[in-house]
């Protein structure tokens, strides 16, 4: 087990200290030493949606500038993709590529390109725990290798996003809302996103953690300055380093939690071989989800009962009304068809709701959040 994780400060998005940053914290890992001429590098960024690079929410298109051009000083191609929540179509990408500052990077004679390919493919992968067969973005079949280029954020439903949570963009988005219809359990669904990384295995995994998001996460939340970049070959590594930084271990997290028990990460930071001083970049008041610290109380193994499950359980809200615009992505975007328009206004049927918090994520103005009841916000203390 590859339990190697590079740190390196990093205060501000320019191209100079980007490069800088970038060549640090990789060498520890060898560098891009691997990358040889005429090789196709995808560059699978966080592009969740139409999200201006100062909210946070995505990965910061300086820090993809500066990895492209060093690729392509070793003579390698580069393609910058994603498929975030939506049609997956140029009209739309595009509009996220805009917004995202990606369209600037795109340089065809210096070989830097945006993805443009819209096949879906089928793939079969029986050593799935969870996911055995699945359709995916084709554009990956054409990387002699896969760079993922993560955000540090909080997350609704597993309560960090970071380098495993940022390979669900390789399922095409509106194909995202079956996925979790079909897998409402957070541990099921933590283990696709396990599976994911697991059958695509990129060569290496970057986070951006200049400025992560903390609060509403993984879109609406708060930029919050952490000052650092993160780098592995273990998606997982990378996340539990990651996560200590906000403040939470590796029982917190879904997708951690099904990691160790697949043996594909140690469960602390402590079981690292940390390259920098993580301790350093450590955010105390770090405002984090608490998705997991109320919702796995056991007994024998077991989960105590169905109605202490469901008083302890966080679900989406409609938590600033004010906001709402009407817009009705969230009612779109539902896959459990749990919510209706009451005045303009999203009212969820806590009964049919699966928790996917896809209706908080994707919702263009932050009106929804993620409720956690009395009683779980005072056992969690």
């Amino acid at each position: 087990m590859d339990a190697k994780v590079s740190i390196v400060p990093c205060d501000e998005y320019t191209l100079e200290k980007a490069i800088a940053a970038l060549t640090c914290v990789l060498e520890p890992l060898g560098g891009l030493s691997w990358v040889k001429q005429g090789m196709k590098i995808v560059i699978k960024a966080n592009l969740v949606m139409k999200k201006s690079p100062a909210a946070a929410a995505t990965t910061h298109p300086i820090l993809i500038e500066a990895l492209a051009k060093m690729l392509t000083e070793k003579g390698a191609s580069v393609i910058i993709g994603d498929s975030p929540g939506g049609i997956y179509t140029l009209p739309y990408l595009s509009l996220i590529y805009n917004a995202t500052g990606m369209t600037a990077l795109e340089n065809k004679k210096k070989g830097i390109f945006l993805n443009r390919n819209f096949e879906v493919g089928e793939a079969v992968y029986p050593d799935g725990a969870v996911l055995k067969s699945f359709q995916y973005t084709k554009f990956l079949d054409e990387a002699d290798a896969i760079i993922n280029f993560c955000k540090l954020k909080t997350h609704g439903m597993m309560a960090y996003s970071g380098a495993c949570k940022n390979l669900f963009g390789a399922i095409p988005g509106t194909r995202k809302p079956e996925y979790h219809y079909h897998y409402p359990k957070h541990d099921d669904f933590a283990n696709i996103l396990v599976d994911l990384v697991e059958y695509f295995k990129p060569t290496l995994h970057i986070a951006d953690a200049v400025y992560g998001m903390e609060g509403n996460g993984p879109t609406a939340g708060t930029p919050r300055f952490i000052g650092a970049l993160l780098a592995s070959k273990n998606p997982h590594a990378l996340d539990v380093a990651g996560a200590h930084i906000m403040g939470l271990q590796a029982k917190d997290v879904p997708t951690l939690s099904a990691a160790v028990k697949r043996g594909l990460t140690p469960d602390s930071v402590s079981n690292l071989q940390i390259y920098g001083k993580l301790e350093d970049f450590i955010v105390p008041d770090y405002k984090t989800v608490d998705a997991r610290k109320i919702t796995q109380i056991r007994s024998h193994g077991k989960i105590v009962n169905k109605t202490l499950e469901t008083l302890l359980n966080h679900k989406p809200v409609l938590k600033y009304p004010e906001k709402c615009i009407g817009c009705k992505e969230c009612f779109k975007t539902c896959p459990a068809k749990a919510i209706e328009m009451v005045d303009k206004k999203p009212v969820i049927n806590k009964k049919t709701c699966i928790r996917c918090f896809c209706c908080q994520e994707f919702c263009p103005v932050g009106a929804l959040g993620v409720h956690r009841s009395v009683i779980a916000r005072v056992l969690s203390k």
